[in-house]
């Protein structure tokens, strides 16, 4: 017998597990308007006797007659019996006659009645009320009925699309407040459990302490523990946050909650903070439980950064109730609460604090470890061959989030069923990480000869610095093939720092500058290929002198808000200091770009090998720079790696966009 049914005594026999019938307000609305339709055709509860037209004649001549209603196009007519002749015209059934009684009469037509009524009038001088009319047949009537038809059914359908919008059951509209979040109770199909979550293992360490309190709470209290009361996994995106806590559903064997920040948001005031209230109400029915609200930036939010809303904005209700229902004065035991979010500078201070959110859980980048991890993960529904290497895959892809690399392997299985292969080869891996990274290959693209060697001597000045910087990234890869946007592509193999020194950022900055700078030096004029390197240098040379205090005229001053509040419209310095600013940055990037030209003149001859070989090889690898320029003088440990992969990772940088090349160079030089 399942635990969770343990303890119910409710009989179980035949028809004791028929559902019910969950009460719907629409039957109001449809029994109200029943009423409404019969109480139109049913609204008379007098008799009406229908007699010939001999009989009708006599109670007219006696005066038994105060109305009549002459059908002209039935050729009957409706005659209303005085109240003291009912016992004359009904006899026997003048008891249950009614108020109003009438009788039913069939005229030869109304030619003949409208002569039988001038004369009994002129014999008598009776004045009896006499109209002509036309019945109205039944599809008459429901003409007649069809706007009230069409707005009853309007009124329907608006209330079910309110409902589906916003998460409303039977109670339509009315049940906009509810929650509308997921619950995976005891024995659900949810089958993510940890061993699908590779690496993170600080994070899962973390994470299972709460599962583990959830299951066996009595090691925890026994010697004086809490249960805490939240969790928040913070990192960037596609690092395994959302899979993390679906692995903790899977795991607790406890009720789960699932929804997203922007399941509270509504345009109804005061639905988000309802639904709120809703959802910590069904989880302390089900304690204990989990809650996960993912994205919880969406309603998490700093209060007050919104100037135009004030203290009116919904989103900060919402919020100031989950606050009140985290740690107010109610009770949440075995309630425990995980978000997630990559924005966490952004969250309100009051919602991160202990007794809220006790833990902050950062989930990173996966470094090479975990990255192995993670694709022996992803490789399990792949069919791969001997030729594919986890290690040299993981070496492969520095900076890759579990995403990254879910899409590595989905996208190499692609190219292979492209290929009509069987398996999936260690090429197509290569191919896979080069499409992502780089974009499509396009080697029908039509580019003059000028235009190629261009591209050459650009992308041969950024190899050629790459291999005499000590700090440089190591180039593995140089292509003149356009690729996605980019006419011209190099692979480097960046070191895996955790602190970076002023010399590395600078050696960066140069070999960035070599495209620019061998395009002076070997072709006398510069071109508009550089325009991302530029985009990056610049950048990087601001962040060194207003962020990292590397200037040597503004030194140990950083200008960065780590808080995310943010400076508003002011800035933290002075105009003057924002012209030291300028200048030093314009100075750092000076000193550079001669730099990277007296290190190309120092190396011409190699340069216009590797440019050469380029424009007819089109593809040029590590090795072909060993041959030009021998031994590279320092190894860094990203080089030692490749020497044991055997084989190059490949870290892209894109060098000339596809935009920024036109008018590079004359186009009177046409492509061979």
């Amino acid at each position: 017998m399942d635990n969770y049914n343990k303890g119910d005594n409710k009989p179980k026999g035949p028809g004791t597990n028929r559902p019910k019938m969950p009460f719907n307000l629409y039957w109001i609305y449809l029994i109200v308007f029943g009423a409404i339709i019969g109480m139109y055709f049913f609204s008379d509860n007098s008799v009406t006797k229908e007699v010939p037209w001999s009989d009708f004649q006599g109670y007219v001549r006696d005066n038994s007659i105060s109305k009549i209603v002459v059908d002209n196009k039935n050729n009957t007519l409706k005659a209303y019996v005085r109240p003291d002749s009912i016992k004359n015209v009904y006899k026997n059934e003048a008891e249950r006659a009614g108020s109003n009684p009438s009788i039913i009469v069939r005229i030869p037509s109304a030619d003949k009645f409208s002569d039988f009524y001038d004369q009994v009038r002129a014999e008598h001088k009776y004045d009896i009320d006499v109209s002509y009319e036309t019945s109205t047949s039944a599809i008459e009537i429901l003409l007649s009925f069809l706007p009230v038809i069409l707005i009853f059914g309007l009124f329907i359908y608006m209330m079910r699309r309110m409902s589906g919008a916003s998460g409303g059951g039977g109670g339509g509209v009315f049940s906009v407040g509810k929650s509308k979040a997921q619950l995976y109770d005891k024995g659900s199909d949810l089958r993510v459990t940890f061993k699908d979550v590779a690496g993170l293992s600080e994070a899962k360490e973390e994470i299972e302490e709460i599962v583990e309190f959830l299951k066996n709470p009595s090691r925890y209290t026994e010697i004086g523990g809490k249960i805490p009361k939240g969790a928040l996994l913070v990192g960037p995106p596609g690092t395994g946050k959302t899979l993390l806590a679906k692995a903790v559903a899977g795991e607790a064997n406890v009720p789960f909650f699932s929804l997203s920040g922007s399941d509270f948001v509504e345009m109804f005031v005061g639905v988000g903070a309802s639904r709120v209230r809703d959802l910590f109400k069904q989880a302390k029915e089900k304690s204990p439980c989990i809650i996960f609200i993912d994205e919880i930036d969406a309603i998490g939010r700093a209060r007050g950064r919104n100037l135009n809303m004030g203290s009116n904005d919904e989103r900060e209700n919402t919020l100031n109730q989950l606050l009140t229902e985290m740690d107010g004065f109610g009770t949440n035991s075995g309630v425990i609460l995980l978000a997630a979010t990559n924005r966490a500078d952004i969250l309100d201070k009051a919602l991160l604090r202990a007794g809220r959110f006790d833990r902050q859980i950062t989930v990173d980048l996966p470094d090479l470890n975990d990255r192995k991890e993670i694709f022996k993960v992803h490789l399990r529904p792949v069919k791969i061959d001997d030729t594919v290497d986890v290690e040299f895959l993981s070496r492969q892809t520095p900076g890759f989030s579990g995403a990254d690399i879910a899409n590595v392997c989905n996208e190499a299985a692609l190219i292979a069923a492209r290929k009509n292969k069987k398996v999936v080869q260690k090429e197509d891996f290569t191919d896979a990480v080069d499409r992502i990274v780089g974009g499509l290959e396009k080697k029908n693209k039509i580019t003059t000869l000028d235009e190629r060697k261009t591209i050459a001597i650009h992308e041969a000045g950024h190899a050629t610095l790459s291999w005499f910087l000590q700090y440089a990234n190591p180039l593995v890869k140089v292509t003149i093939v356009p690729r996605g946007k980019a006419l011209g592509a190099a692979w480097y193999l960046p070191e895996e720092r955790q602190i970076t020194t002023k010399e590395q950022m600078l050696d960066e900055m140069c070999a960035l500058l070599g495209g620019r700078a061998a395009e002076e030096v070997f072709i006398g004029h510069i071109s508009s290929g550089a325009a991302n390197d530029l985009e990056r240098v610049t950048k990087q040379a601001y962040a060194m002198i207003s962020y990292l205090g590397m200037s040597e005229k503004l030194p140990n001053l950083s200008y960065y808000d780590s808080s995310g509040e943010g400076y508003g419209f002011t800035k933290p310095y002075s105009e003057e200091t924002a012209l030291v600013i300028d200048k030093e940055v314009q100075s750092m990037i000076n000193g550079q770009y001669e730099r990277a030209k007296q290190l190309l003149r120092q190396h011409s001859d190699g340069h216009g090998r590797l440019a050469n070989l380029l424009v007819t090889e089109e593809v040029i690898f590590s090795d072909d720079l060993k041959k030009v320029f021998g031994e590279r003088q320092w190894v860094s440990r990203s080089e030692e790696l490749l020497k044991e992969a055997e084989e190059p990772p490949r870290n892209v940088e894109i060098e000339i966009k596809e935009e920024n090349i036109s008018g590079i160079i004359n186009q009177e030089g046409q492509s061979e």
